[in-house]
């Protein structure tokens, strides 16, 4: 019996995962990622991070290899392919399409000062109410320091492209983007409704080095002979769906409409949440992007924030406060969340900073450290700091999420993998009950969502209901109302100490 099957790739700075999905079911029939060890980052120099895209094409070839042979699919049996990838990374290509020097992935910091002086000489108000960020050190930045560091390089580009578009390419042979894609690069003019032309002037940057603009979702190209005979696909097969990590991940959760967000809390934490008009914070505090459904008519933009220290600061107090539990490398996670529940709620008295993994945005790029107030010898235990590090952590996401209500966002709903801080009792319910959201815990991944995109892009699903009425739903929890106004007062004791770090 023959079968319908959607393709996702999910391209990170850390491996390649691709999954094949049952189109009818919904069901994940095979998944692989390589490289099985992290991928290598290359860092010249401090600050510095790229890598060649040719290694993420090749990790790709070896886990489509991998899924199409667990899962006995036949190559006619895959009807559609989408991909998800690491956002603002920059690939250089010639008029043969191939890369002229790796590329800068997300996490090289070697813009910031580009992206600094174009915010000061172009001014807040231009750059806010066109872009609805500062330039930053996003994609476009990168390509400044091309053209001033890299003259021949960039004199010699054909086309720029974000590392979704280069897999895309890869796969059909044609260079091509989306809105979405470019406003994450800086590079879409949201009055304008066209390629950010003030921005790529002041920086030097032709408007023709950018590809062309496909639909989020739709044909957006069709996998070449010589693409199909290195994967073992079949010629054709159409690419229907990209979008980068972040409103992948909003995608990958049914994330589509204002009041929802998408939320993951691993070494960083990251709030994404839907808003239905185009709006930006004044002190671009979060950062704000076409969603993948987004369009003139029916704006639906990402507002995204990001905490650097969450993850880290729980995997800190698992090393240095926990270690009596289980030796020298702590006790487990659970043992630890075991332990924090005998404090009560705001920790006695106890609050604890979690800014202590660099500069945060949403505290005007700040590197405040963090920072442990209130802390009494007599009372309190090694249970009080483990809850007040979880809790400081929340308060972190509570004080991003209020910047994000000025704009006009009103979060309702959360929806997370049930992974990382999700898996703790005392993350989830302090999270539930401080912002009054019901929080869904799903089972879902990045490539898994973007098959699923793939299957609305085809027209294999009429939308983004049918796309995910399969979406299996792990955990529901919801705000416990009693519990409220002890998490506002130790909330209201966290902000308090919040000034003296600044």
């Amino acid at each position: 019996m023959k079968r319908n099957y959607l393709l996702g790739y999910d391209v990170g700075s850390s491996s390649v995962k691709a999954s094949l999905v049952d189109a009818e079911s919904g069901a994940c029939t095979a998944t692989a990622f390589y490289p099985k060890s992290e991928a290598p980052i290359k860092a010249v120099r401090p600050g510095w991070a790229e890598q060649d895209p040719e290694a993420w094409w090749q990790y790709l070839k070896t886990a489509t290899a991998d899924i199409m042979a667990a899962s006995g699919a036949t190559k006619e049996e895959v009807k559609a392919i989408g991909i998800s990838y690491q956002m603002h990374g920059l690939v250089c290509v010639g008029k043969d399409l191939k890369p002229l020097r790796d590329a800068i992935i997300w996490c090289d910091s070697r813009a910031v000062p580009y992206g600094q002086k174009a915010f000061a000489d172009l001014g807040s108000e231009q750059c806010l109410s066109h872009l609805l960020n500062s330039p930053g050190n996003f994609t476009a930045s990168k390509l400044a320091w091309v053209r001033e560091n890299e003259p021949d390089t960039f004199n010699n580009i054909y086309k720029v492209m974000l590392p979704g578009d280069y897999i895309a390419c890869r796969l059909s042979g044609t260079a091509a983007t989306t809105v979405s894609g470019l406003s994450e690069g800086m590079m879409w003019d949201f009055l304008e409704e066209k390629p950010a032309r003030f921005l790529l002037d002041y920086y030097g940057i032709p408007a023709d080095m950018l590809a062309d603009i496909v639909p989020t979702f739709g044909i957006q190209g069709e996998v070449s002979a010589a693409a199909a005979a290195e994967l073992g696909l079949q010629a054709g097969t159409p690419v229907t769906y990209r979008a980068g990590d972040q409103p992948n991940n909003a995608l990958s959760l049914n994330v589509f409409n204002p009041g929802e967000a998408a939320t993951t809390a691993g070494t960083s934490g990251v709030v994404y949440g839907v808003l239905g008009n185009v709006g930006y914070d004044p002190q671009s505090r979060v950062n704000t992007f076409a969603h993948v459904n987004h369009s003139p008519a029916q704006p639906r933009l990402g507002v995204l924030l990001c905490i650097n220290g969450t993850g880290i600061l729980n995997s800190w107090m698992r090393r240095i406060v926990a270690s009596p539990l289980g030796g020298n490398g702590g006790g487990s996670y659970a043992e630890m969340n075991e332990l924090a529940a005998q404090a009560p709620i705001g920790s006695d008295g106890l609050s604890i900073l979690p800014f202590g993994n660099g500069a945060e945005r949403v505290l005007c790029d700040k590197e405040v450290g963090a920072a442990i107030h209130g802390i009494n010898f007599n009372t309190h235990t090694q249970a009080h700091l483990l809850r007040a590090a979880q809790e400081g952590i929340v308060f972190s996401f509570a004080y991003g999420m209020e910047v994000m209500k000025q704009m006009g966002m009103d979060l309702k709903t959360i929806r997370a993998g049930k992974a990382n801080m999700f898996l703790s009792p005392i993350f989830r319910d302090t999270l539930a009950g401080l912002t009054g959201a019901t929080i869904e815990l799903c089972d879902t991944d990045g490539s898994v969502g973007a098959a699923r995109g793939a299957g609305i892009g085809a027209g294999i699903y009429a939308d983004n209901k049918e796309a995910f009425a399969s979406l299996r739903k792990l955990q529901v929890i919801e705000p416990a109302a009693k519990d409220q106004p002890a998490y506002r007062e130790a909330y209201q004791r966290w902000l308090t100490h919040l000034p003296k770090a600044q």
